[in-house]
């Protein structure tokens, strides 16, 4: 028997991880030894937390961060071949969306291994659930470009878009950045293009509003260092 690819989600914040996710998952990690992480020291503390008893010293570590080199990544599967099971960790949420274990996701279907999903919390799909706009026709586009000039096109580009397809259009911004986008996206946008803003999401400091940007003029949430995500719809 072949082994198979777990994927595993972790919470989106400092919160207990049964309440946010099925028992399936705690089951999984229970029985699972070889995990794929990004950083090994939070993926250590999400499996302990989810799993006290587990013992720390059986656990063996694989990293997939930027220093990864392809060669050893691309080997990251191979005890598959011996009928054990590998378990692929995001940093927050559900891994390879937005995430780099999608190369490992790609990397099993090319050897022939089974990939099973779990259920767990993603902050794209939650933030477009709650966000009343169009969830039949949406995108995901990432990080927008930093340069001011750039990033003003993009979201004009971005705006006229979901306009053409009717489409939501959703992005994220590093944590720190977020209120300068938040200015950026209220001078660029259309006064009634929607804009909804869901940071923070699944945590107690949980924040999620969707309005006409000409009644965001007035507001500002504090959004500093939070996780966040933006969608626009015109």
């Amino acid at each position: 028997m072949i082994g198979k690819l777990y994927l595993i989600p972790t919470t989106l914040g400092e919160t207990e991880p049964l309440e946010v996710m099925p028992l399936s998952v705690k089951k999984v990690v229970e029985q699972i030894d070889y995990y794929i992480v990004e950083n090994e020291k939070s993926a250590r503390r999400f499996i302990k937390k989810i799993s006290p008893k587990k013992q720390q010293s059986s656990l063996h570590i694989m990293l997939l961060d930027k220093y990864a080199e392809d060669i050893e990544t691309s080997k990251y599967l191979d005890i598959c071949q011996q009928g054990i099971n590998v378990g692929l960790l995001s940093e927050a949420g559900v891994p390879a969306v937005a995430d780099p274990g999608a190369t490992i996701v790609k990397l099993a279907h090319q050897k022939n291994i089974q990939v099973v999903p779990l259920v767990g919390p993603s902050s794209i799909l939650m933030a477009m659930m709650s966000s009343g706009m169009n969830g039949q026709n949406f995108a995901f586009n990432g990080y927008l470009p930093i340069d001011k000039g750039d990033r003003k096109r993009a979201v004009k580009d971005l705006e006229k878009l979901s306009q053409d397809k009717n489409q939501s259009q959703i992005f994220i911004e590093t944590p720190y950045r977020n209120e300068k986008m938040f200015a950026d996206l209220k001078a660029a946008l259309s006064p009634t293009t929607y804009l909804c803003i869901a940071a923070d999401i699944t945590l107690p400091s949980e924040y999620i509003k969707t309005m006409m940007v000409k009644d965001w003029k007035h507001q500002q949430p504090d959004l500093h260092k939070k996780p966040a995500i933006f969608i626009i719809q015109k």
